[in-house]
């Protein structure tokens, strides 16, 4: 059995064709045939799924950007509406040119004052002098 196998095998691949009589050409002609167009169209249903699928995955990135392009005008209509006169706006700094329509960086003051008191010894001169080991000019 395994010698048959051996044999039909070296036959597929072309070779020991010489003893072959002209139906048994015939009958591994059939076969390769049938072979090539199974492969051909494994192959070509292979290709169409790949297909269909960046199809699909082209008109989910379309969507996207369609979303992605409406949430864009949608949010520049809303600081449109929140600050109508935002280019008059300096806060010490020059408007930086804008390299695309994606990217808005906020205008603000460099510096952070959280809690700041630029007179502390009015603050602690105009409140009553209280001793509770509290530093003077920090509670109100």
């Amino acid at each position: 059995m395994h010698v048959l196998i051996y044999y039909v095998v070296r036959n597929l691949l072309g070779e020991d064709l010489g003893p072959l009589n002209s139906k048994e050409l015939e009958s591994l002609e059939r076969q390769l045939d049938m072979s090539l167009k199974q492969i051909r169209s494994t192959r070509t249903q292979a290709m169409l799924d790949t297909l269909t699928d960046l199809q699909r995955k082209e008109h989910a990135l379309n969507e996207a950007n369609r979303s992605l392009k409406q949430r864009l005008i949608e949010g520049s209509q809303v600081s449109l509406q929140w600050n109508p006169n935002a280019q008059d706006v300096g806060y010490g700094r020059a408007a930086q040119p804008q390299p695309d329509g994606f990217f808005h960086p906020l205008d603000c003051e460099p510096t952070l004052q959280i809690g700041y008191q630029p007179d502390p010894i009015t603050v602690a001169a105009a409140g009553p002098s209280v001793n509770n080991n509290y530093i003077s000019g920090w509670l109100p």
